[in-house]
């Protein structure tokens, strides 16, 4: 196979769940994806499960977002292998939040889920580094790349918790929505003012969402604002923030209420979305939302 005359696709955190089937469909419609996971074993598993049902053009490489030193691998083996990306989609993520008592649970109840979660500013940090800034990272990393494609494509995972409705504080809101003066820099030190604010337990008075999935959202509403900003400043590439469902997978304990076939196809359809189609959107599945 002549790789460079190939569309080429990496998908973050794709070892299972949505991940996984975005790999898939993704292969179906012609495009050769690179599939990555934190664990080489469960990565080299899911390509091989792959395979086993037909899917041919995926191929697995190990990918750690919070690791510059494993983004840093992943670019190289892309840039020698490939010489180009043409997609990025950045689904992998985690939800702020640790698991307390499991007998609560209750599949197809995303309701039973609050009641056993608990959420601590050491996870909470974490939820922050991985889903802004491990995304963040894979961008800047593999622009040079994209720049490289004839139609660059950036899809970043979002979640509904990632609209500005789930913020209280005005101020806040304001600074998120402002587009024309958001930068990168603003939002994190915004992000900064979050998590000292949750280590000192002021999230409600500081306008930040009360601990339910606080650090979910924030994370999420700065993957959508930085979304924005690099729609913004790369206009040549078409860069959308999806919200995939709630999707019964192992990242909400099996809450969520939709199939992963229909949790992939928002992602899927921005990845494969036409020249001259709209950037800087958050879409709800595969319907184009507003971010409030």
């Amino acid at each position: 196979m002549e790789y460079r005359q190939n569309r080429i696709a990496i998908v973050t955190g794709a070892n299972k769940g949505i991940g996984l089937e975005i790999s898939r469909q993704l292969s179906e419609n012609g495009i050769l994806v690179v599939l990555t996971a934190r664990d080489e074993v469960r990565g080299q598993a899911a390509v091989k499960k792959l395979q086993d049902v037909g899917v041919k053009d995926v191929v697995f490489h190990q990918l750690d977002i919070s690791d510059p030193a494993s983004i840093t691998f992943l670019k190289e083996f892309v840039k020698t292998k490939f010489g180009k990306l043409d997609i990025l989609v950045n689904n992998a993520g985690v939800g702020g939040v640790e698991l307390q008592s499991p007998t609560t649970l209750m599949e197809g109840d995303p309701e039973s889920l609050y009641d056993a979660i608990n959420e601590t500013y050491e996870i909470s940090k974490e939820c922050i580094d991985i889903n802004y800034y491990g995304t963040k990272a894979m961008c800047e990393a593999f622009i040079p790349l994209l720049h490289q494609s004839k139609s660059p494509r950036i899809v970043n995972v979002s979640s509904t918790f990632g609209k500005l409705q789930f913020i209280s504080g005005d101020s806040i809101r304001k600074e998120l929505r402002n587009i024309d003066n958001l930068t990168e820099d603003r939002l994190e030190k915004l992000l900064g003012t979050f998590l000292i604010d949750c280590k000192e337990g002021r999230l409600k008075e500081s306008g930040w969402p009360e601990r339910t999935f606080s650090a979910y959202k924030v994370s999420k509403n700065a993957v959508s604002a930085y979304t924005r900003i690099l729609a913004k400043n790369h206009p040549r590439f078409i860069v959308n923030c999806v919200c995939p469902g709630y999707v019964k997978t192992d990242f909400n304990y099996n809450t969520g209420t939709i199939s992963v076939e229909e949790g992939a196809k928002g992602p899927v359809m921005l990845a494969l979305l036409p020249d001259g189609s709209p950037s800087g959107q958050f879409y709800n599945q595969t319907e184009p939302t507003s971010f409030e």
